[in-house]
């Protein structure tokens, strides 16, 4: 069985295919906090610097999903689905101008995730 910490809900890869179309490459980046609350950003590829603090959680609709290690290890007993809802996006993520913005739904890790994802 392969265990994952990240998926995307079908509505919200509808979005994320439009604006890989619209954008090009992008990634996700789990904001931490600060003026975006804790929205997840979907961001042009080429724009955002990923360095050793940022962790790969996964992948969802052909996009890589980052978080930075510190808020990683707040998030790591969790399991995160990427939605939208009506609304205005975050102040840097492509999903301003749609209508909608991406958020996360979160769940606790079951112990045979957890074991599995942090042995």
């Amino acid at each position: 069985m392969e265990y994952k910490r990240v998926e995307i809900t079908p509505e919200a890869n509808k979005l994320l295919q439009e604006l890989k179309q619209q954008h090009g490459e992008v990634i996700f980046h789990q904001s931490g906090g600060c003026c975006d609350g804790s929205s997840p950003m979907l961001l042009p590829k080429e724009d955002f610097y990923i360095d050793d603090n940022d962790i790969l959680l996964g992948e969802v609709g052909g996009v890589n999903f980052y978080m930075s290690h510190d808020q990683f290890e707040y998030w790591k007993h969790t399991h995160l689905t990427v939605d939208i809802v009506k609304g205005r996006g975050g102040s840097f993520s492509l999903d301003i101008p749609t209508g909608y913005r991406f958020l996360i739904k979160s769940r606790m890790l079951s112990d045979e995730e957890n074991n599995n994802l942090n042995p």
